[in-house]
């Protein structure tokens, strides 16, 4: 029934993603990164409700400006950056710990138990890949973009995923087609969500 359960991750994903729009953007993002004052204030209103917000709006423009001078760190310098260290290494044990979650997947994929750690090891480094690229990138575009693009395409995986996990045993390379998605939907899921 793992086709069962990987289906239902599809369907919380498909409610993130219809009611998604109707958010606005976080008011930090908008102030710090897009320079939007109006949107600002517009996405407090929308969060919070009719009010007074300038309080707020205050603190973050004394973020702001603290922040001005700062310099936008890219991955290899934070790499370097010795205080950073803890946190990496806390999130690359969360990482690790979750490659042994998808185990079961690749039995269940009949794939031969003698490369199943081998898939496991490719699927972490297209993960780790796919995280430092969107590290690149989430600036650019905007995490609601990378969120609403992730849902789509994760979801119509996780449909495909279901399909060739349920007709595995018709096609002989059908769990290398089950392979493929899995792989993809880890990339995508690093990316966008």
């Amino acid at each position: 029934m793992w086709n069962v359960l990987l289906s239902f991750s599809g369907l919380v994903a498909l409610i993130q993603l219809l009611f998604l729009p109707f958010f606005p953007e976080s008011p930090p993002y908008l102030l710090l990164q897009k320079e939007d004052k109006a949107g600002c204030l517009k996405a407090m209103k929308q969060l919070w409700g009719e009010g007074n917000y300038q309080t707020e709006f205050d603190d973050l423009m004394k973020e702001k400006a603290i922040t001005k001078g700062t310099k936008i760190m890219n991955v290899l310098e934070v790499l370097r950056e010795r205080s950073v260290h803890p946190q990496l290494c806390t999130m690359l044990l969360l990482l690790l710990s979750l490659q042994l979650c998808g185990l079961k997947i690749f039995e269940t994929a009949n794939l031969q138990e003698s490369i199943i750690p081998y898939v496991s090891l490719g699927v972490s480094i297209c993960e780790l890949t796919s995280i430092i690229f969107c590290s690149s990138i989430i600036e650019r575009l905007g995490r609601k973009v990378l969120l609403r693009g992730g849902y789509w395409v994760m979801g119509s995986l996780l449909a495909a995923i279901t399909m060739t996990l349920s007709l595995q045993d018709w096609y002989f390379w059908m769990p290398y087609c089950s392979l493929a998605l899995i792989i993809l939907f880890t990339v995508v899921f690093a990316v966008g969500p």
